[in-house]
């Protein structure tokens, strides 16, 4: 099962508190970057198409 299936699943509530996590998350990654501590810089791309899709299906539940 990929992720987006499993989002769908998830309440609203939940969805907000996920990008919440997911926000907070990007914020530390950005800032080891920014210090050289991050060994994988791929890892922020990944966090921030997360959130983009996190978005996306909040989205798509207020359209419905």
């Amino acid at each position: 099962m990929n992720k987006i299936s499993e989002y769908r699943k998830l309440s609203h509530d939940e969805i907000g508190k996920k990008i919440l996590y997911k926000k907070e998350t990007l914020f530390n990654l950005r800032f080891q970057h920014e210090i050289g501590q991050l060994e994988n810089p791929k890892k922020l791309q990944v966090v921030k198409r997360e959130i983009a899709k996190l978005k996306t299906i909040l989205n798509e539940n207020k359209t419905q």
